[in-house]
């Protein structure tokens, strides 16, 4: 009896094995045929004419004009979208309300919906012939300016900050904020001494993929986008210059879409060690 039960552990230990090592080798096939593979092209093209070409590529006026852009309105997004982020899962964390569970649905509608439909919708709403551009009109113009980009960014980069705060404030309960507001403490302090520091590494983590998500944003942007030098992000500016066919022009696509890469890989990499820091935090405290 003990020598068939080893003998059944030996080969199910076997037919584990052979089904992980064939998981990874199917992950990394994947992986590295849509994600990586496609971003090695991009990376080659961009420095195969030599870092002269690349750096005179990225003080192109076109260039400079729409990294500018591309992160003014990652800037405005973020500021934006961390203040009411922080309010929303505030507000479905600490609070019991009818409609709940429709709001936190609702908050992943960016995700699921098109980019473009949601730009076609602000265009139909805040156009010259929009039922709403008389209200907004006499204070800001939202169609074809660098205001309806930063709203369009702003709709599709929403969710981020949301949905990483989110599980850290359900997690944490409400027992510490009850415990202080039992003490005296304000709704200010129990905020910045308690539920901040619970919660700063997964804000990080929000802040950093809605940043990402706001840089290389395309669809929204191109259709409320106006033109080359005021309102193309880089994104958009790569597909200009791509789309001319000209070789020079191509050359300076890949080395945009090289410098847009950079860009995001910073993001993720500073979204990675704040996952990590969140990680070993809650490791430690379980061993605490």
């Amino acid at each position: 009896m003990a020598g068939n039960e080893e003998l059944g552990n030996i080969v199910r230990k076997k037919h584990f094995d052979a089904g992980r090592a064939l998981l990874i080798c199917i992950s990394v096939l994947f992986i590295g045929s849509m994600l990586v593979l496609p971003l090695g092209t991009v990376i080659y093209n961009a420095l195969r004419n030599g870092w002269k070409v690349l750096f005179s590529a990225w003080r192109a006026p076109y260039t400079i004009s729409a990294l500018k852009v591309t992160l003014y309105v990652a800037l405005v997004s973020l500021c934006v979208n961390t203040v009411f982020g922080i309010a929303a899962a505030w507000c479905l964390t600490k609070y019991d309300f009818r409609g709940k569970q429709i709001l936190l649905s609702m908050i992943d509608i960016p995700l699921s919906c098109s980019p473009v439909i949601v730009a076609l919708g602000y265009i139909m709403m805040f156009g010259r012939m929009g039922w709403a551009a008389p209200m907004v009109d006499w204070i800001i113009q939202l169609p074809y300016s660098i205001n309806g980009v930063i709203l369009a960014t702003i709709f599709v980069t929403f969710p981020f900050v949301v949905r990483e705060i989110v599980p850290v404030l359900n997690a944490i309960g409400r027992e510490e904020e009850t415990a202080a507001a039992q003490m005296g403490a304000g709704g200010a302090a129990i905020f910045l001494k308690i539920t901040m520091p619970n919660m700063k590494w997964a804000l990080l983590s929000g802040m950093s993929m809605c940043t990402a998500r706001a840089l290389g944003e395309f669809g929204a942007v191109f259709a409320l986008a106006r033109s080359r030098g005021e309102t193309f992000t880089l994104p958009l500016e790569v597909d200009a210059l791509y789309m001319t066919g000209r070789k020079d022009s191509v050359a300076m696509a890949f080395a945009a879409a090289f410098l847009l890469i950079l860009l995001d890989v910073t993001i993720l990499a500073v979204k990675n060690i704040a996952e990590y820091i969140t990680k070993k935090k809650k490791v430690d405290e379980a061993f605490e």
